[in-house]
Protein backbone atom coordinates (compact mmCIF):
# COMPACT_ATOMS: atom_id res chain seq x y z
CA UNK A 1 0.00 0.00 0.00
CA UNK A 2 1.62 3.43 -1.03
CA UNK A 3 1.54 5.99 2.27
CA UNK A 4 -1.08 9.11 2.18
CA UNK A 5 -0.30 11.83 4.12
CA UNK A 6 -3.68 11.92 5.84
CA UNK A 7 -2.65 15.84 6.10
CA UNK A 8 -3.59 16.38 2.38
CA UNK A 9 -6.90 14.39 2.66
CA UNK A 10 -9.18 16.97 3.44
CA UNK A 11 -8.39 19.89 6.46
CA UNK A 12 -11.72 19.41 8.87
CA UNK A 13 -10.33 15.19 8.81
CA UNK A 14 -7.05 15.84 9.83
CA UNK A 15 -7.79 18.29 12.07
CA UNK A 16 -9.99 15.52 13.58
CA UNK A 17 -7.36 12.98 13.64
CA UNK A 18 -5.24 15.17 14.96
CA UNK A 19 -7.48 15.84 17.95
CA UNK A 20 -7.85 11.89 18.63
CA UNK A 21 -4.43 11.51 18.73
CA UNK A 22 -2.83 14.71 20.81
CA UNK A 23 -5.79 15.23 23.53
CA UNK A 24 -4.15 15.20 27.09
CA UNK A 25 -5.59 14.49 30.15
CA UNK A 26 -3.68 17.43 31.52
CA UNK A 27 -5.29 19.69 29.01
CA UNK A 28 -8.60 19.25 29.46
CA UNK A 29 -10.69 21.51 31.38
CA UNK A 30 -11.09 20.37 35.06
CA UNK A 31 -14.90 20.12 34.12
CA UNK A 32 -14.53 17.71 31.13
CA UNK A 33 -12.29 15.98 33.43
CA UNK A 34 -14.88 15.49 35.89
CA UNK A 35 -18.02 15.03 33.13
CA UNK A 36 -15.97 12.07 31.51
CA UNK A 37 -15.92 10.14 35.38
CA UNK A 38 -19.81 10.96 35.59
CA UNK A 39 -20.25 9.33 31.98
CA UNK A 40 -18.14 6.58 33.03
CA UNK A 41 -20.57 5.51 35.91
CA UNK A 42 -23.31 6.38 34.64
CA UNK A 43 -22.47 4.18 30.82
CA UNK A 44 -20.89 1.38 33.04
CA UNK A 45 -24.22 1.49 35.12
CA UNK A 46 -26.15 0.82 32.27
CA UNK A 47 -24.29 -2.08 30.88
CA UNK A 48 -23.98 -3.88 33.93
CA UNK A 49 -27.75 -3.85 34.89
CA UNK A 50 -28.31 -4.39 30.95
CA UNK A 51 -26.10 -7.39 30.82
CA UNK A 52 -29.33 -9.06 32.48
CA UNK A 53 -31.66 -8.95 29.61
CA UNK A 54 -32.08 -11.22 27.24
CA UNK A 55 -30.36 -10.21 24.38
CA UNK A 56 -27.60 -9.51 26.35
CA UNK A 57 -28.06 -13.74 26.96
CA UNK A 58 -27.66 -13.92 23.47
CA UNK A 59 -24.90 -11.67 22.34
CA UNK A 60 -22.74 -12.59 24.75
CA UNK A 61 -23.66 -16.66 23.83
CA UNK A 62 -23.32 -15.11 20.30
CA UNK A 63 -19.55 -13.70 21.04
CA UNK A 64 -18.42 -17.02 23.04
CA UNK A 65 -19.57 -19.15 19.89
CA UNK A 66 -18.38 -16.89 17.02
CA UNK A 67 -15.02 -14.77 18.80
CA UNK A 68 -13.29 -17.05 20.78
CA UNK A 69 -10.12 -15.95 21.68
CA UNK A 70 -8.16 -14.39 24.98
CA UNK A 71 -8.01 -10.19 24.14
CA UNK A 72 -11.19 -8.48 26.08
CA UNK A 73 -13.37 -9.40 29.00
CA UNK A 74 -17.28 -9.42 28.55
CA UNK A 75 -18.17 -7.83 31.36
CA UNK A 76 -20.23 -8.75 34.30
CA UNK A 77 -19.88 -12.91 32.94
CA UNK A 78 -15.95 -12.12 32.58
CA UNK A 79 -16.10 -14.67 29.94
CA UNK A 80 -12.79 -13.88 27.81
CA UNK A 81 -13.40 -14.19 23.84
CA UNK A 82 -11.63 -11.86 21.19
CA UNK A 83 -11.76 -8.27 21.41
CA UNK A 84 -14.25 -7.50 18.31
CA UNK A 85 -16.80 -10.20 20.21
CA UNK A 86 -16.26 -9.08 23.45
CA UNK A 87 -17.24 -5.00 22.19
CA UNK A 88 -20.10 -6.77 20.56
CA UNK A 89 -21.98 -8.14 23.72
CA UNK A 90 -20.78 -4.88 25.86
CA UNK A 91 -22.31 -2.92 23.47
CA UNK A 92 -25.60 -4.58 23.65
CA UNK A 93 -25.59 -4.66 27.15
CA UNK A 94 -24.91 -1.05 27.25
CA UNK A 95 -28.32 0.04 25.49
CA UNK A 96 -29.99 -2.76 26.41
CA UNK A 97 -32.55 -0.97 28.41
CA UNK A 98 -32.33 2.50 26.71
CA UNK A 99 -31.03 4.33 30.51
CA UNK A 100 -27.42 5.35 28.80
CA UNK A 101 -27.18 9.04 28.30
CA UNK A 102 -27.97 10.74 25.52
CA UNK A 103 -27.34 13.94 22.81
CA UNK A 104 -30.49 15.86 21.51
CA UNK A 105 -28.59 17.03 18.84
CA UNK A 106 -27.98 13.83 17.20
CA UNK A 107 -31.43 11.62 19.05
CA UNK A 108 -28.65 9.26 19.97
CA UNK A 109 -26.62 7.46 22.94
CA UNK A 110 -22.79 8.53 22.38
CA UNK A 111 -21.64 6.66 25.73
CA UNK A 112 -22.73 3.26 25.13
CA UNK A 113 -20.80 3.51 21.51
CA UNK A 114 -17.78 4.77 23.58
CA UNK A 115 -17.17 2.39 26.11
CA UNK A 116 -17.45 -0.72 24.52
CA UNK A 117 -14.61 -0.53 21.96
CA UNK A 118 -12.45 1.87 24.48
CA UNK A 119 -12.72 -1.09 26.91
CA UNK A 120 -11.60 -3.39 24.68
CA UNK A 121 -8.83 -1.38 22.76
CA UNK A 122 -7.90 -0.47 26.54
CA UNK A 123 -7.24 -4.40 26.98
CA UNK A 124 -5.64 -5.10 23.49
CA UNK A 125 -2.85 -2.15 24.48
CA UNK A 126 -2.11 -3.95 27.30
CA UNK A 127 -0.57 -0.96 29.62
CA UNK A 128 -3.41 1.60 29.54
CA UNK A 129 -3.56 3.90 32.22
CA UNK A 130 -6.92 5.33 33.91
CA UNK A 131 -5.56 8.75 32.38
CA UNK A 132 -4.89 7.20 28.81
CA UNK A 133 -8.97 5.19 29.28
CA UNK A 134 -10.73 8.64 30.08
CA UNK A 135 -8.98 10.88 27.72
CA UNK A 136 -9.78 8.02 24.72
CA UNK A 137 -13.42 7.97 26.20
CA UNK A 138 -13.50 11.82 25.85
CA UNK A 139 -12.31 11.54 22.21
CA UNK A 140 -15.06 9.19 21.54
CA UNK A 141 -17.69 11.71 22.64
CA UNK A 142 -16.22 14.84 21.17
CA UNK A 143 -16.13 12.94 17.74
CA UNK A 144 -19.14 10.76 17.86
CA UNK A 145 -21.46 13.84 18.82
CA UNK A 146 -20.00 15.53 15.70
CA UNK A 147 -20.43 12.54 13.15
CA UNK A 148 -23.99 12.02 14.27
CA UNK A 149 -24.55 15.70 13.14
CA UNK A 150 -22.54 15.04 9.92
CA UNK A 151 -24.30 11.66 9.36
CA UNK A 152 -27.87 12.92 9.65
CA UNK A 153 -27.23 16.28 7.67
CA UNK A 154 -25.99 14.00 4.19
CA UNK A 155 -28.60 11.48 4.69
CA UNK A 156 -32.20 12.08 4.55
CA UNK A 157 -32.94 9.12 6.78
CA UNK A 158 -32.86 9.11 10.54
CA UNK A 159 -30.28 6.47 11.30
CA UNK A 160 -29.48 4.99 14.50
CA UNK A 161 -26.16 5.83 16.84
CA UNK A 162 -23.73 2.67 15.54
CA UNK A 163 -23.99 4.77 12.21
CA UNK A 164 -21.75 7.22 13.31
CA UNK A 165 -20.62 5.69 16.36
CA UNK A 166 -18.60 3.46 14.76
CA UNK A 167 -16.42 6.16 13.88
CA UNK A 168 -15.86 7.43 17.29
CA UNK A 169 -15.40 4.34 18.58
CA UNK A 170 -12.57 3.07 15.50
CA UNK A 171 -10.88 6.56 16.30
CA UNK A 172 -10.43 6.40 20.43
CA UNK A 173 -10.26 2.31 19.73
CA UNK A 174 -7.46 3.13 17.64
CA UNK A 175 -5.52 5.57 19.53
CA UNK A 176 -5.39 3.18 22.45
CA UNK A 177 -3.76 0.33 20.19
CA UNK A 178 -1.11 3.29 19.30
CA UNK A 179 -1.94 3.11 14.93
CA UNK A 180 -0.51 6.33 13.26
CA UNK A 181 -2.69 9.57 11.82
CA UNK A 182 -2.64 7.52 8.34
CA UNK A 183 -4.16 4.27 10.29
CA UNK A 184 -6.42 6.28 12.08
CA UNK A 185 -7.93 8.07 8.67
CA UNK A 186 -8.11 4.57 7.32
CA UNK A 187 -9.61 3.24 10.51
CA UNK A 188 -12.41 5.95 10.88
CA UNK A 189 -12.74 5.68 6.78
CA UNK A 190 -13.58 1.67 7.40
CA UNK A 191 -15.55 2.22 10.32
CA UNK A 192 -17.78 4.41 8.45
CA UNK A 193 -18.30 2.65 5.15
CA UNK A 194 -18.89 -0.66 7.06
CA UNK A 195 -21.10 0.41 9.89
CA UNK A 196 -24.62 -0.15 10.23
CA UNK A 197 -26.73 2.44 8.30
CA UNK A 198 -29.48 1.38 9.98
CA UNK A 199 -33.34 3.03 9.51
CA UNK A 200 -34.20 4.06 13.03
CA UNK A 201 -38.12 4.57 12.75
CA UNK A 202 -38.38 1.63 11.60
CA UNK A 203 -36.97 0.21 14.90
CA UNK A 204 -39.27 2.60 16.07
CA UNK A 205 -42.36 1.54 14.40
CA UNK A 206 -41.27 -2.30 15.14
CA UNK A 207 -38.79 -2.66 18.34
CA UNK A 208 -36.59 -5.23 18.32
CA UNK A 209 -33.28 -6.10 19.97
CA UNK A 210 -31.27 -4.54 16.72
CA UNK A 211 -32.40 -1.24 19.09
CA UNK A 212 -29.97 1.37 18.36
CA UNK A 213 -27.44 -0.90 16.41
CA UNK A 214 -24.91 0.09 18.92
CA UNK A 215 -23.70 -3.43 19.41
CA UNK A 216 -22.45 -3.12 15.84
CA UNK A 217 -21.38 -0.57 15.71
CA UNK A 218 -18.84 -1.17 18.26
CA UNK A 219 -17.86 -4.73 16.70
CA UNK A 220 -17.19 -2.30 13.38
CA UNK A 221 -15.19 -0.11 15.56
CA UNK A 222 -13.02 -2.30 16.58
CA UNK A 223 -12.48 -4.60 13.58
CA UNK A 224 -11.68 -1.62 11.73
CA UNK A 225 -9.31 -0.32 13.79
CA UNK A 226 -7.34 -3.75 13.98
CA UNK A 227 -7.53 -4.01 10.01
CA UNK A 228 -6.19 -0.56 9.61
CA UNK A 229 -3.41 -1.43 11.62
CA UNK A 230 -2.30 -3.86 9.25
CA UNK A 231 -2.85 -2.29 6.15
CA UNK A 232 -6.44 -2.22 5.58
CA UNK A 233 -7.53 1.13 3.65
CA UNK A 234 -10.67 2.96 3.97
CA UNK A 235 -12.61 5.49 2.79
CA UNK A 236 -12.14 9.60 3.64
CA UNK A 237 -14.33 9.76 6.96
CA UNK A 238 -17.47 11.91 6.83
CA UNK A 239 -15.63 15.11 8.89
CA UNK A 240 -14.97 16.91 5.32
CA UNK A 241 -18.41 16.74 5.20
CA UNK A 242 -19.79 18.78 8.06
CA UNK A 243 -22.37 21.10 7.12
CA UNK A 244 -20.67 23.77 9.34
CA UNK A 245 -16.99 23.46 9.54
CA UNK A 246 -16.94 24.96 13.06
CA UNK A 247 -18.40 21.86 13.99
CA UNK A 248 -15.15 20.30 13.45
CA UNK A 249 -12.97 23.00 13.83
CA UNK A 250 -14.55 23.36 17.38
CA UNK A 251 -12.61 20.00 18.27
CA UNK A 252 -10.63 20.82 21.41
CA UNK A 253 -12.20 24.04 22.58
CA UNK A 254 -16.15 23.53 22.30
CA UNK A 255 -16.77 20.56 24.68
CA UNK A 256 -19.67 18.61 23.41
CA UNK A 257 -19.44 16.29 26.45
CA UNK A 258 -21.04 19.12 28.50
CA UNK A 259 -24.06 18.81 26.34
CA UNK A 260 -25.35 15.07 27.29
CA UNK A 261 -28.42 14.72 28.82
CA UNK A 262 -29.02 11.56 31.47
CA UNK A 263 -32.27 9.22 31.85
CA UNK A 264 -33.80 8.25 35.33
CA UNK A 265 -36.06 5.40 33.28
CA UNK A 266 -35.61 2.55 30.89
CA UNK A 267 -37.17 4.28 28.02
CA UNK A 268 -36.79 6.10 25.34
CA UNK A 269 -36.37 9.49 25.70
CA UNK A 270 -39.52 10.92 23.68
CA UNK A 271 -41.98 9.07 26.15
CA UNK A 272 -39.57 10.76 29.20
CA UNK A 273 -41.72 14.05 29.03
CA UNK A 274 -44.84 12.67 29.61
CA UNK A 275 -43.24 10.61 32.25
CA UNK A 276 -42.30 13.81 33.95
CA UNK A 277 -45.44 15.48 33.65
CA UNK A 278 -47.79 12.50 34.94
CA UNK A 279 -45.92 12.13 37.38
CA UNK A 280 -45.97 16.29 38.54
CA UNK A 281 -49.58 16.03 37.87
CA UNK A 282 -50.26 13.16 40.43
CA UNK A 283 -47.45 14.90 43.10
CA UNK A 284 -49.40 17.83 43.26
CA UNK A 285 -52.53 16.91 43.12
CA UNK A 286 -52.67 14.37 45.50
CA UNK A 287 -54.00 11.57 42.68
CA UNK A 288 -53.99 7.81 42.84
CA UNK A 289 -53.57 5.92 39.92
CA UNK A 290 -57.28 4.55 40.48
CA UNK A 291 -58.38 7.70 39.91
CA UNK A 292 -57.20 8.42 36.58
CA UNK A 293 -59.75 8.25 33.70
CA UNK A 294 -57.45 9.18 30.88
CA UNK A 295 -53.89 10.78 30.26
CA UNK A 296 -53.67 12.40 27.15
CA UNK A 297 -49.95 13.34 26.16
CA UNK A 298 -49.54 15.71 23.62
CA UNK A 299 -46.15 16.06 21.94
CA UNK A 300 -43.98 15.83 18.64
CA UNK A 301 -44.92 13.43 16.00
CA UNK A 302 -41.76 11.05 16.60
CA UNK A 303 -42.43 10.65 19.90
CA UNK A 304 -46.62 9.42 19.21
CA UNK A 305 -45.48 6.60 16.91
CA UNK A 306 -43.99 4.85 20.10
CA UNK A 307 -46.58 2.29 20.18
CA UNK A 308 -48.89 1.75 23.06
CA UNK A 309 -50.08 -1.66 22.59
CA UNK A 310 -49.25 -4.43 25.43
CA UNK A 311 -45.64 -4.81 25.33
CA UNK A 312 -44.68 -8.47 24.52
CA UNK A 313 -40.78 -8.27 25.66
CA UNK A 314 -38.29 -5.76 27.16
CA UNK A 315 -37.82 -3.82 23.83
CA UNK A 316 -41.49 -3.34 23.01
CA UNK A 317 -41.56 -1.55 26.87
CA UNK A 318 -38.55 0.77 26.55
CA UNK A 319 -39.84 1.69 23.01
CA UNK A 320 -43.27 2.85 24.27
CA UNK A 321 -45.40 6.18 25.42
CA UNK A 322 -47.60 5.12 27.58
CA UNK A 323 -45.78 1.85 28.65
CA UNK A 324 -43.10 3.92 31.33
CA UNK A 325 -45.75 6.90 31.84
CA UNK A 326 -48.00 3.69 33.72
CA UNK A 327 -45.24 2.29 35.32
CA UNK A 328 -43.73 5.82 36.92
CA UNK A 329 -47.49 5.98 38.46
CA UNK A 330 -47.58 2.86 39.93
CA UNK A 331 -43.95 2.01 40.84
CA UNK A 332 -42.37 5.66 41.28
CA UNK A 333 -39.50 4.03 38.62
CA UNK A 334 -39.45 2.96 35.56
CA UNK A 335 -35.87 0.33 35.31
CA UNK A 336 -34.94 -2.92 34.85
CA UNK A 337 -38.20 -4.56 37.26
CA UNK A 338 -40.50 -2.74 35.09
CA UNK A 339 -39.50 -3.53 31.98
CA UNK A 340 -38.50 -7.52 32.41
CA UNK A 341 -40.54 -9.73 33.19
CA UNK A 342 -42.88 -10.58 35.23
CA UNK A 343 -44.26 -7.03 36.18
CA UNK A 344 -44.04 -6.26 31.72
CA UNK A 345 -47.01 -8.25 31.79
CA UNK A 346 -49.05 -7.53 34.79
CA UNK A 347 -52.81 -6.83 34.90
CA UNK A 348 -52.75 -3.57 36.93
CA UNK A 349 -49.57 -1.94 34.33
CA UNK A 350 -52.01 -2.90 31.39
CA UNK A 351 -54.99 -1.47 32.59
CA UNK A 352 -53.29 1.92 33.11
CA UNK A 353 -51.24 1.55 30.53
CA UNK A 354 -54.68 1.59 28.16
CA UNK A 355 -55.90 4.48 29.45
CA UNK A 356 -52.68 6.55 27.99
CA UNK A 357 -53.61 7.63 24.34
CA UNK A 358 -50.67 10.43 22.32
CA UNK A 359 -51.61 12.96 19.78
CA UNK A 360 -49.16 15.45 17.74
CA UNK A 361 -48.89 18.58 19.06
CA UNK A 362 -47.95 21.35 16.60
CA UNK A 363 -45.68 23.56 18.26
CA UNK A 364 -43.68 21.20 20.10
CA UNK A 365 -43.33 19.38 16.70
CA UNK A 366 -41.86 22.53 15.34
CA UNK A 367 -39.78 22.42 18.36
CA UNK A 368 -38.08 18.77 17.84
CA UNK A 369 -35.01 17.57 17.72
CA UNK A 370 -33.81 20.42 19.37
CA UNK A 371 -35.87 20.24 22.19
CA UNK A 372 -38.48 17.47 23.00
CA UNK A 373 -41.31 18.65 25.20
CA UNK A 374 -44.97 17.63 25.69
CA UNK A 375 -47.72 18.34 27.45
CA UNK A 376 -49.66 16.27 30.10
CA UNK A 377 -53.69 15.98 30.61
CA UNK A 378 -54.84 14.14 32.95
CA UNK A 379 -59.05 13.27 33.06
CA UNK A 380 -60.22 11.62 36.48
CA UNK A 381 -63.19 9.74 37.15
CA UNK A 382 -65.00 12.48 38.53
CA UNK A 383 -64.30 14.83 35.42
CA UNK A 384 -61.59 17.04 37.16
CA UNK A 385 -59.03 18.51 34.48
CA UNK A 386 -55.56 18.45 34.88
CA UNK A 387 -52.65 20.00 32.95
CA UNK A 388 -48.76 19.69 33.22
CA UNK A 389 -48.30 22.49 30.95
CA UNK A 390 -45.38 22.49 28.43
CA UNK A 391 -43.08 20.21 30.30
CA UNK A 392 -39.76 18.31 29.16
CA UNK A 393 -37.41 15.40 30.57
CA UNK A 394 -36.08 15.62 33.76
CA UNK A 395 -31.55 15.44 33.50
CA UNK A 396 -31.75 17.67 30.63
CA UNK A 397 -29.06 20.12 29.91
CA UNK A 398 -28.44 23.16 31.20
CA UNK A 399 -30.86 23.41 33.88
CA UNK A 400 -32.07 19.73 35.06
CA UNK A 401 -29.05 17.86 35.11
CA UNK A 402 -28.20 15.51 37.97
CA UNK A 403 -25.85 15.84 40.76
CA UNK A 404 -23.29 13.52 41.29
CA UNK A 405 -25.05 12.27 43.94
CA UNK A 406 -28.55 11.06 42.18
CA UNK A 407 -25.68 9.56 39.49
CA UNK A 408 -24.23 7.74 42.49
CA UNK A 409 -28.02 6.52 43.43
CA UNK A 410 -28.75 6.04 39.87
CA UNK A 411 -25.71 3.53 39.46
CA UNK A 412 -26.24 1.46 42.81
CA UNK A 413 -30.08 0.87 41.50
CA UNK A 414 -28.58 -0.60 38.86
CA UNK A 415 -26.19 -2.26 39.54
CA UNK A 416 -26.42 -2.94 43.50
CA UNK A 417 -28.97 -6.02 43.05
CA UNK A 418 -26.52 -7.73 39.96
CA UNK A 419 -22.67 -7.16 41.73
CA UNK A 420 -24.17 -6.42 45.38
CA UNK A 421 -24.26 -2.89 46.96
CA UNK A 422 -21.34 -2.88 48.88
CA UNK A 423 -19.53 -3.87 45.65
CA UNK A 424 -21.36 -1.39 43.93
CA UNK A 425 -20.32 1.29 46.66
CA UNK A 426 -16.95 0.79 46.19
CA UNK A 427 -16.67 0.74 42.51
CA UNK A 428 -18.30 4.38 42.76
CA UNK A 429 -15.35 5.29 44.80
CA UNK A 430 -13.06 3.58 42.17
CA UNK A 431 -14.64 5.83 39.36
CA UNK A 432 -14.03 8.95 40.74
CA UNK A 433 -10.52 8.26 40.72
CA UNK A 434 -10.05 6.61 37.72
CA UNK A 435 -7.23 9.22 36.38
CA UNK A 436 -5.44 7.59 39.28
CA UNK A 437 -5.68 3.86 37.75
CA UNK A 438 -2.35 2.30 36.96
CA UNK A 439 -4.71 0.22 34.85
CA UNK A 440 -8.71 -0.59 34.20
CA UNK A 441 -8.35 -3.78 36.10
CA UNK A 442 -11.12 -1.72 38.82
CA UNK A 443 -13.49 -1.95 36.00
CA UNK A 444 -13.39 -5.19 34.78
CA UNK A 445 -12.81 -6.70 38.34
CA UNK A 446 -15.11 -4.53 39.96
CA UNK A 447 -17.60 -5.11 37.66
CA UNK A 448 -17.82 -9.10 38.48
CA UNK A 449 -21.32 -10.69 39.57
CA UNK A 450 -21.89 -12.13 43.07
CA UNK A 451 -22.80 -14.91 41.18
CA UNK A 452 -23.00 -15.98 37.21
Amino acid sequence: MEAIDYRTMGHLTSHAIDFALNARWGDLPAAVQHQARRCLMDTLGALIAGSQTPVAGIMRKTACEQFSGNQATILVSGERVAAAGAALANGFSGNALDIDDGYRKVKGHPGACALPPVLAAAQLAGDCSGQDFLTALVVAYELGTRAGVIRHATYQAYHSSGSWGAVAGAAAAGRLMGLSGEQLFHAMGAAEYHAPIAPMMKGIDTPAMGKDSIGWGCMVAILSALMAGDGFTGVQPLFDDAPDPELVRSLGQQWEILNLYFKPYAACRWGQPAVAGALTIVRDNHLTPDQIRHIRVRTFEAATRLPNGHPRNTEEAQYSLAFPVAAALLDGEVGPRQVLPPRLHEPDLLSLLDRVSTEVAAEFEAEFPTKAPAEVVVETFTGEIFRSGRIEAIWEPPDTLPSDSELEAKFLWLTGPIIGKLKAGDLIQQIWSADQWPSIDPVITGCRAETT
